[in-house]
């Protein structure tokens, strides 16, 4: 075994997370790998991108919930 290798042990929930994912990846594929946008959802989109956006800040947030 190799030095560099950690243990499961030595893992945190996340790196265990990250890794059972990308297994699964390997193994299955990406399920969207090959789709397409429909044109109707790229204008959607497109159109929705051209909005102004309607996002507080973090001091607003903090002036609204602290």
């Amino acid at each position: 075994m190799e030095d560099n290798l950690t243990s499961i042990k030595d893992m945190t929930i996340e790196d265990l997370e990250y890794l059972i994912e990308e297994k699964l990846l390997e193994l299955l594929g990406d399920p969207d790998a090959g789709l397409e946008l429909s044109e109707e959802f790229k204008a959607k989109l497109e159109e929705r991108l051209k909005k102004a956006q309607k996002r507080l800040s973090h001091e607003e947030v903090l002036k609204r919930f602290v």
